[in-house]
């Protein structure tokens, strides 16, 4: 019988039905105990009847109200416990919908067949998908999986069907167009009749796994950052002892050239020499471009101004079968660097555009404003917040592919044919951009061409980027008297030797108290310094300020074979600094010294 049901207890029943019939049994011999009277035992023998009527009702009333209580109270605890379970009920449903995982519960068959028993609302959303088209046709499911990943899941999912273990897949489902990565985990359960269960649920991981692929792109560009500046250390200390050794080469071949006739024997090889040496030149440059260890100029250029003072120079590098495209900017910043700088960025890249070009072709050259948010930085890794002007540089050849592209920039790579590249352009490009605080992003297809866009930081400043006139002789000194500091005896006496055949006074120094020395033994005016940078004991720096305080007309100039921060920061001349950078020739010396000379 059901608590809510109507219930009389045995044993108050038992003692009602034992009084009832001690009543009738008993009933005349219990009234003679309470009264003597005749008169009155006669009276409640008339009514003994009625008084048995009477305590019985009233035993049965007192049994029903008890009984009424007692269900009213079983109604109520009832009705508590259904508001409670439907509360309950509720909150598991909210619970459900809110949680940020799908849960469901998959039915496998003895007959191997599948049917989804309950999946949440979430399990749908992720999928895109209605509970009823997930309960009416469970392989919408499989539809929604990416093609790639397919065979894994089908593969998987077959396995944990047969073996009953544990399921677990990670991999991507497409969803209106966009790609999810989903986690997908579920546990077996038998049930009756020998089918099997899965109870399961399923998480989003898109934003982890984007987060992963980012961290790992971070990686490895701060890898790749590392091994440019372990390269760009070792390429800088290289170039530096090449460099002295070069000076040598360079200088004495010229000076054996200037000595020969022309109709020598020797003279050919002796050019074979200089020309070899002055390609090594360019390549130790390009090192030196790359480690940024380079020494630059800067000044305000207008690169408008600039790519189309270069336009018959690139024509002439590309070749007459591609077309050359000029995009100049409207409005244009101005960007502050070494015009020679420039003039390398965008002959290697124009170089580069036609050797990826077969037969014909074209070749873009755009110049435009940019602006880069913090957030747009945020998602393109490798970009910088700012105001930039960009080069773009784009062509319609072979292209690369994403291998190809990873490497573009180390020193040494190439796709090019032996002999056909030193895979130092792109370095140089690289170094180049690097040291002027900009930064490039590359892109780039197999068979759909490919584009390098540069970006370099605006600078508030009016152009100033007229290039001096090329001399077309060598000139002359006037018999002015050269302080030669160098440490290296080779190139000390290399200078010497040019400086004197130029018509100049020469007291050479090997250290910088030698030189300190003969400038106060030397009565005479001295009108030029010329000392290395680096050399034990004073640096050609401190050298200079020191015989300015004795001599305070004196000029200087600096030769080193790299950059260092006793003359320039991060490869930036300081105000004012004259430099000759090694290897130099007789020209490149006798311009440079007639320079300083004449400076006002």
């Amino acid at each position: 019988m059901k608590e809510s049901q109507l219930r009389f207890p045995l044993p108050t029943i038992l003692i009602y039905a034992l009084a009832a019939g001690l009543w009738i049994v008993l009933s005349d011999r219990l009234l003679e105990l309470f009264t003597s009277d005749p008169h009155a035992l006669t009276t409640l023998q008339t009514y003994k009847g009625w008084l048995f009527v009477l305590a019985s009702t009233l035993l049965l009333y007192s049994l029903l109200v008890r009984e009424f209580r007692r269900l009213s109270e079983s109604l109520i605890r009832r009705r508590k416990a259904e508001e409670n379970l439907r509360g309950t009920e509720a909150q598991y449903a909210k619970l459900v919908a809110e949680i940020p995982v799908g849960i469901y519960r998959l039915r496998m068959t003895t007959d191997d067949e599948m049917k989804f028993e309950y999946v949440s609302p979430r399990f749908c959303e992720m999928l895109g998908l209605s509970e009823e088209e997930v309960y009416a046709n469970t392989q919408v499911f499989f539809r929604t999986i990416h093609a790639e990943d397919l065979d894994l899941f089908l593969r998987l999912n077959h396995e944990v069907f047969q073996t009953r273990q544990p399921f677990l897949w990670e991999g991507r489902v497409v969803v209106g167009g966009d790609t999810k990565w989903l986690l997908i985990e579920s546990s077996p359960e038998l049930v009756e009749n020998g089918d099997v269960t899965w109870n399961g649920i399923q998480t989003d991981i898109t934003e982890r796994k984007r987060a992963e692929e980012e961290k790992e792109m971070l990686l490895a560009q701060l890898t790749q950052a590392q091994k440019m500046e372990a390269v760009g250390r070792l390429a800088g200390g290289v170039a530096h002892d090449f460099n002295n050794i070069l000076s040598v080469i360079l200088g004495y071949t010229e000076l054996a050239l200037n000595k020969m006739e022309p109709a020598d024997p020797l003279r050919a090889h002796l050019d074979e020499v200089l020309r070899a040496a002055l390609r090594s030149r360019d390549i130790i440059r390009q090192l030196l471009a790359f480690a940024r260890k380079q020494t630059i100029a800067p000044v305000v250029l207008d690169l408008n101004h600039t790519v189309k003072g270069m336009l018959k120079i690139l024509r002439r590098l590309i070749g007459e079968d591609i077309d050359l495209v000029w995009q100049p900017g409207s409005g244009l910043w101005r960007v502050k660097m070494d015009p020679s700088q420039f003039d390398q960025i965008l002959a290697n890249l124009c170089v580069n555009s036609r050797d990826a070009i077969a037969n014909t072709g074209q070749v873009t050259i755009e110049i435009a404003n940019v602006v880069f948010d913090k957030a747009y930085c945020d998602l393109h890794a490798g970009s910088i917040p700012g105001e930039f002007v960009m080069l773009r540089v784009s062509d319609d050849g072979c292209g690369m592919d994403k291998e190809t592209l990873k490497k573009v920039f180390e020193p040494f790579f190439t796709t090019k044919e032996r002999g056909h590249g030193t895979g130092l352009g792109l370095a140089t490009v690289y170094g180049i951009v690097e040291q002027n605080s900009g930064f490039i992003d590359v892109y780039s297809e197999p068979k759909k061409g490919t584009t390098f866009r540069i970006y370099l930081p605006r600078h508030e400043g009016k152009a100033d980027d007229t290039r001096p006139e090329t001399e077309t002789e060598i000139p002359k000194g006037q018999g002015e008297t050269v302080l030669l500091v160098e440490d290296d005896v080779s190139i000390l006496n290399l200078a010497g030797k040019i400086l004197e055949g130029l018509g100049y006074a020469v007291l050479p120094a090997e250290t910088s108290d030698a030189a300190i020395r003969l400038a106060k033994q030397h009565a005479g005016e001295i009108h030029l310094l010329i000392t290395d940078v680096i050399m034990p004991g004073i640096n050609g720096r401190d050298l200079a300020q020191q015989l300015l305080s004795s001599r305070p007309a004196l000029k200087f100039l600096f030769m080193s074979g790299y950059t260092a921060d006793i003359i320039a920061h991060r490869g930036v001349l300081d105000d004012g600094v004259q430099f000759l950078q090694k290897p130099f020739s007789t020209k490149d010396m006798a311009t440079k010294v007639r320079e300083v000379l004449d400076k006002v």
